[in-house]
């Protein structure tokens, strides 16, 4: 999987970039035909969650999407992660059914 991390309106840490891609690439248990994720960070207007991440995977056929905001980088990931993992499972399921 090509996994592509873009911060913008700040520099993020190679830790912060190492977190994204390490928690993505867990995704490829629930689905490995993944070829593109897109890892977007940028700050949020929100006071009470100020950190916003969007993932964007590609898959065959179609583009999935999670876009939460935190009240860190890390939390928003973490939550984006889990609802791409329920997206992957359902999409899989469709996949195995035709």
């Amino acid at each position: 999987m090509n996994v592509m991390f873009t911060a913008r309106h700040f520099t993020a840490s190679q830790s912060l970039q190492d977190f994204a891609e390490e928690q993505v690439q867990k995704l490829t248990k629930f689905y490995d035909g993944i070829k593109d994720c897109d890892i977007i960070a940028e700050p949020h207007e929100d006071p009470e969650n100020p950190q916003k991440v969007e993932i964007k995977l590609n898959v065959p056929g179609k583009l999935l999407a999670a876009t939460e905001s935190a009240e860190s980088y890390e939390a928003a990931i973490h939550k984006s992660v889990d609802i791409l993992s329920r997206q992957l499972r359902k999409y899989k399921e469709k996949q195995q059914s035709h």
